[in-house]
């Protein structure tokens, strides 16, 4: 933040007093200046600011009485009070009952007001990132709590089957019934594979360096469909692109090509196998600002309840075929890394669209 965004709130019953801080300090910080202490209530209820300065000497309530009345409801500015009398009993008031931050005499000196203004600021940085650091550190041991929880059932199940269907197999002699059993154990080893590849997308997206480069939208989903186009479970669905990249567009390739991957492993995941002709279409509209990304399918769909769910982590909407319930989490957290946003609309087996806008990142 530059210093002309440090929003600052002045206080004081005497005009002259206010228009010359404004003329000294106009073209630093962004100045609000006001004569009411009942105007500058209600010009914190409609805009923030990072620091607030109050004359201590005013008629209707003094700056100590003011800070005192909204420190509650407006406790993340910085509080600075600004007096022209020494007054012991006013300090131990105002850092008592208003939580000044500092005091500024009468009159004022330009650079102490100057670095008063920095220290208060850098204070209210600090407040305000580490209130962004332990929003992260809560939703990190959410996340961590989600995790030992899932992993304990996504893991060992899988293995739990595969050591189930060995036993069986071995007491089998008939080839064909150890066949069935051999692909039983395919399975169970697929889906110990998926949820281990999406565990791996997971901590890519969220602990690797992002590193920008031009994209090409063509040759990105060219990569992906190479990678999907022979599973098993593309049987005879048809994908079909329409990409329209202007310009050159400059991302993050290693969480777009998360992102890709995700939504249409999902899309073949959660095809309608009843349907004679399952598809996917992906389209793609670029220009070096902005890029919208649409995944369309004609699968088995979303109910509605589940629609505000699914992109949270470890949550399965119920379909037969359920996946780890950590791929759309990833797909969200990428598109929210690159600043950007998805939706998503569904009906039952009708098929789903997912819709996704994402700026381009300047290097």
């Amino acid at each position: 933040m530059s210093e002309k965004t440090i929003s600052i709130l002045y206080i004081d019953d005497e005009e002259h007093n206010l228009h010359s801080f404004k003329a000294s300090f106009r073209k630093q910080y962004d100045i609000t200046i006001t004569s009411s202490v009942v105007e500058a209530e209600q010009i914190l209820n409609s805009k923030d600011f990072c620091i607030i300065l109050a004359d201590q000497r005013m008629p209707i309530m003094t700056g100590v009485q003011f800070f005192e009345k909204i420190r509650l409801k407006h406790p993340k500015p910085i509080r600075i009070l600004i007096t022209g009398h020494t007054d012991i009993g006013a300090a131990i008031d105002a850092i008592n009952k208003g939580e000044v931050f500092r005091f500024i005499d009468k009159p004022w000196d330009y650079t102490y007001v100057e670095t008063a203004i920095a220290n208060a600021y850098e204070i209210y940085r600090t407040r305000e990132d580490l209130k962004l650091r332990n929003i992260e550190l809560q939703k990190a041991n959410e996340e961590l709590d989600k995790f030992v929880y899932s992993a304990s059932h996504d893991l060992r199940a899988p293995l739990m089957s595969v050591l189930g269907i060995v036993n069986l197999a071995l007491l089998e002699e008939d080839v064909k019934s150890q066949n069935e059993y051999l692909e039983l154990i395919r399975q169970s080893v697929k889906k110990l594979d998926t949820f281990i590849i999406n565990i791996i997308d997971y901590y890519k997206n969220a602990r690797g360096v992002p590193v920008v480069t031009d994209i090409s939208f063509e040759e990105l989903v060219t990569e992906v469909q190479a990678t999907i186009q022979y599973l098993p479970e593309y049987g005879n669905l048809k994908m079909t692109t329409d990409i329209d990249q202007a310009g050159i567009f400059q991302s993050d390739v290693m969480k777009l090509r998360i992102i890709f991957n995700n939504l249409i492993n999902n899309a073949i995941k959660f095809q309608d196998k009843s349907k004679p002709d399952p598809f996917v279409h992906l389209t793609v509209k670029s220009t070096p600002t902005q890029a919208q990304i649409i995944v369309a399918d004609n699968g088995s769909g979303i109910k509605e309840s589940d629609q505000d769910k699914i992109f949270k982590m470890f949550y399965r909407a119920g379909a037969t075929n359920s996946g780890s319930g950590i791929g759309l989490y990833i797909v969200h957290e990428a598109i929210a890394k690159l600043g950007g946003e998805i939706s998503v609309s569904s009906k039952i087996g009708q098929g789903s669209i997912f819709e996704i806008n994402i700026p381009s990142i300047a290097k």
